[in-house]
């Protein structure tokens, strides 16, 4: 299943690699103004495997997941990003991991940049309140004396696993998803518009005792960021809005005040950084035009 938006070429070679290791795709296109679609239905013109739902509106990654799982008829469904390509056997292998314990919830691979280097969001422990404090004053660099207080949740920074291993996150660019669990744990969280869904389905799946399992000999190339760099500021909002709603919905009542109003602070001053950074920026490669 793929949620596109505005996802260009990227879109028909997502959808060309899934079709050689899946029984059905369904592409939930939020509304593209581009010409993703076109260039998908020129390719796949009589594909019976290919079903695209095409909504009027962009509804956000979370909901677009949600239309497309209504549509979907399998006992595992993948969730892919539209700027992600499989490598060959990719699925074939995450169905092996997940068929093996009927406890295991999801499983996702390793996401891999351009160079062949490793995506932070992979293999990811959750980003509490406390381990983002952590991360934000840099005291991870204190983890290699105190492991316990100082854990980073960065793990793609780790040694990379020789075998599949549970983990507390993956993400939602490549998941394989167990549909009894999601029958028990419930369908995304559509308050979501774009990005903290996957850390919030990641949290419910393991409070009602599903295991997630990461997978590193699975690769998967990923674009990161070809939906969404026409808009940054855009992006950005919806990232840090959900950031707010995730420690909000999980952690307001685990931890102090004090520790969730510094976040709250540490969360929103991040943005600000965000914001200025591109505004500069823009107005920067504006005054370069003006000068050419």
């Amino acid at each position: 299943m793929i949620v596109n938006y505005n996802a260009g070429l990227l879109l028909t070679d997502c959808v060309d690699a899934a079709l050689e290791q899946t029984q059905q795709v369904i592409v939930v296109d939020n509304a593209s103004s581009d010409s993703s679609l076109s260039e998908l239905t020129r390719e796949f013109p009589s594909e019976h495997r290919l079903q695209i739902i095409r909504l009027d509106k962009n509804v956000g990654f979370a909901a677009g997941c949600n239309i497309g799982l209504k549509a979907a008829t399998a006992s595992f469904i993948l969730f892919l990003n539209p700027d992600c390509i499989l490598a060959p056997g990719a699925v074939d292998r995450l169905l092996q991991v997940i068929k093996q314990d009927n406890y295991i919830g999801m499983v996702g691979g390793r996401l891999l940049n351009s160079d062949g280097s490793e995506q932070g969001g992979s293999r990811r422990a959750i980003p509490t309140p406390w381990r983002s404090l952590v991360r934000a004053l840099g005291l991870y660099r204190l983890a290699k004396y105190w492991p316990c207080l100082f854990f980073d949740f960065h793990l793609h920074q780790q040694p990379l696993p020789e075998k599949p291993i549970e983990i507390e996150a993956i993400s939602g660019a490549l998941m394989l998803v167990r549909r009894q669990a999601i029958e028990e744990v419930g369908t995304w969280d559509e308050d979501y518009f774009l990005h903290c869904e996957d850390l919030d389905w990641c949290m419910r799946f393991r409070q009602r005792g599903w295991k997630i399992i990461f997978v590193p000999d699975v690769q998967i190339l990923h674009h990161k960021g070809a939906c969404s760099q026409a808009r940054p500021i855009f992006v950005a909002w919806h990232k840090h809005r959900g950031m707010m709603r995730f420690y909000q919905k999980f952690f307001h009542d685990q931890y102090p005040a004090i520790l969730m109003w510094l976040v709250f602070i540490g969360v929103w001053m991040r943005f600000a950084a965000v914001v200025t950074f591109h505004t500069i920026s823009y107005l920067g490669s504006l005054a370069g035009l003006r000068r050419g």
